[in-house]
């Protein structure tokens, strides 16, 4: 069990905007009208009519997800989640990073989604320790992948080494 489970996570290094796969996950902010760093490049990469959409949505909270079409990505679905801002982990950062994957994999589900790449949540500009982050992310993405046979490949897309890194070793940490 754990080997076809792990088998169904993949870490890479690379631009999530280039990942073939059905959805990705964009690390968005709460007006969901475009930023810097990942959402930024998602929103360029996107097209104008990606803003379009996002503006009708009128936002999301932190921890939630919404979906959107990914137009001139190679995915067909943008899956735009929020994550915490890190103030030192005592305003349920770690929760609400939790929710940010555990929502965007249900939201991956109900689209009918098989594949799905995730960035690495909050720990770029909102300052989430890094480490931290990843056995979060892990953690969920393991446990979601226990209960639903539905998704087939969840991708982590690092930019970066130590990032790839990170998650390298926690992935063979968690399957140890």
């Amino acid at each position: 069990m754990a080997t076809e489970l792990k088998e169904r996570i993949e870490i890479v290094e690379g631009n999530i905007t280039k990942m073939d796969v059905d959805a990705i996950v964009n690390a968005a902010n709460t007006t969901l009208l475009g930023g810097g760093g990942v959402d930024g490049a998602i929103h360029r990469a996107a097209g104008p009519e990606l803003l379009e959409e996002t503006r009708l949505i009128g936002g999301c909270p932190t921890g939630e997800a919404r979906v959107t079409k990914g137009y001139r990505l190679p995915a067909r679905w943008v899956i735009h989640t929020v994550g915490p801002i890190w103030t030192g982990g005592n305003k349920d950062e770690d929760a609400l990073l939790a929710g940010c994957y555990r929502n965007s994999l249900k939201a991956a589900v109900e689209i009918g989604a098989a594949t799905v790449a995730f960035p690495s949540i909050s720990t770029g500009a909102y300052r989430f320790p890094l480490e931290r982050a990843v056995r979060i992310a892990l953690r969920e993405i393991k446990s979601f992948l226990k209960a639903d046979r539905s998704l087939h490949k969840v991708t982590l897309v690092c930019f970066g080494s130590e990032v790839y890194r990170a998650y390298q070793e926690a992935l063979d940490e968690a399957f140890d």
